[in-house]
């Protein structure tokens, strides 16, 4: 009865702190307009802020990896210690006096101590849920992706106060989903703690060649998801310039091209019971692919309802495949390295997004073009290629 009543909350509360802490991600990208008059920032601030997140993440996942921090310690202390630290350095971005260097390493040191959220929370759920474990991922990831696009909706909401309160907000939630996580969350029963550092873990790990088509997949689409999400705001405020008498709010439709992701990782989750986890990320990682060939199209699109409708989709299947990427990972990982694994598959997928972010980035400055985010698709296409080709990726339904 104690089992039953204690599963009742757990994934509940594992996925409000999950949506909590994640708000941090893009706080500085929903005030960047605020930032870039505060500060005199350029119009490539974007990417490099974007992108800034992204380095202190990867360089906090490999660290995280080497010393295998999510199976030698407490998951749940190493959650709230990680969200107490990107609260505190969320918050510094308030101070009057930042150059953009000093805005950057904030925003790096935020990104650090994501490492020991955004992984360290599928690690918790997957100690949790062995059966069940690509929806509940679903559910986490869902609530990354909520948790990322609620800033610009924070943006909307406090648009007649200062973007400082945008920052306070967001540090205040990831503080409370920390103490959630802390308070509520045992260590779960499929928790299996090495004893150990294993600096080999990057090596050992990829010796499974299931392992390796899952990571490879997971690559692919994280060459395009992060950079598709840093700019939403563009491609919506170029299609506002282009049609003027287009009407939607930028921050608020922001908000929902990539918040609706969230629906994309649990629908996901229901429909790969019945499909499989193989061949569901298949599915959506093609449909992604096949909006980024198209997305050259959307800016000529005149009516304004078909053209969010065409971005929400892609919202939907940009972020689908991402659980069950993680799931197929968690599946076919060492038992006492499962954390460290999901820690290494994010810290090598973080780094490629920066790659796509700012060659996106650079080449919005020396071309114009209603082609640029066709590049985006070579990520899904090497990951279909690899998951088209290995047969020996688990098919396990959830």
């Amino acid at each position: 009865m104690m089992i039953e009543k204690r599963s009742f909350y757990l994934l509940p509360t594992i996925v409000i702190a999950q949506f909590c802490c994640t708000s941090l991600w893009f706080a500085g990208n929903a005030v960047l307009s605020d930032l870039a008059l505060t500060f005199n920032l350029q119009s490539s601030a974007l990417g490099h802020l974007t992108s800034a997140v992204q380095f202190g993440f990867i360089s906090g996942t490999l660290l995280f990896a080497m010393l295998s921090i999510a199976d030698r310690f407490s998951p749940s202390k190493v959650f709230f210690y990680c969200a107490l630290f990107g609260a505190l350095f969320n918050m510094g971005m308030i101070w009057e006096k930042h150059s953009l260097v000093s805005i950057l390493s904030i925003r790096f040191l935020t990104g650090f101590f994501l490492a020991g959220i955004y992984p360290v929370g599928m690690k918790i759920a997957a100690d949790h849920y062995e059966k069940g474990l690509g929806k509940s991922l679903g559910f986490l990831v869902g609530a990354l992706v909520l948790g990322t696009a609620f800033p610009h909706l924070l943006k909307e909401l406090m648009a007649t106060v200062e973007w400082k309160s945008v920052m306070m907000a967001t540090s205040a939630l990831a503080v409370s989903g920390g103490l959630l996580m802390m308070w509520l969350v045992p260590n779960g029963p499929y928790q299996k703690k090495s004893q150990r550092i294993q600096l080999s873990a990057f090596l050992k790990v990829f010796k499974n060649q299931p392992f390796r088509t899952a990571a490879i997949g997971y690559f692919g689409h994280m060459w395009e998801l992060y950079a598709f999400w840093a700019f939403v705001p563009v491609i919506l405020k170029t299609y506002l310039t282009r049609h003027p008498t287009s009407t939607f709010n930028l921050s608020l439709m922001s908000f929902f091209v990539i918040g609706i992701g969230g629906f994309g990782c649990v629908l996901g989750g229901y429909v790969a019971q019945r499909l499989g986890t193989k061949r569901t990320a298949f599915i959506a990682l093609l449909l992604s692919c096949i909006c980024c060939l198209f997305s050259p199209l959307m800016f000529s699109i005149e009516l304004e309802s078909l053209f969010i409708g065409f971005l929400l989709f892609w919202g939907i299947c940009v972020i689908a495949d991402s659980p069950l990427f993680s799931t197929l990972v968690a599946q076919n990982a060492p038992i006492a390295m499962k954390g460290t694994a999901l820690t290494i598959v994010n810290c090598i997928g973080f780094s490629i997004t920066i790659i796509s972010i700012q060659l996106i980035n650079g080449l919005r400055e020396v071309i114009e073009s209603d082609g640029l985010f066709m590049i985006l698709a070579l990520g899904p296409i090497l990951g279909l290629i690899a998951l088209a080709r290995n047969k020996k990726v688990s098919l396990n339904s959830f």
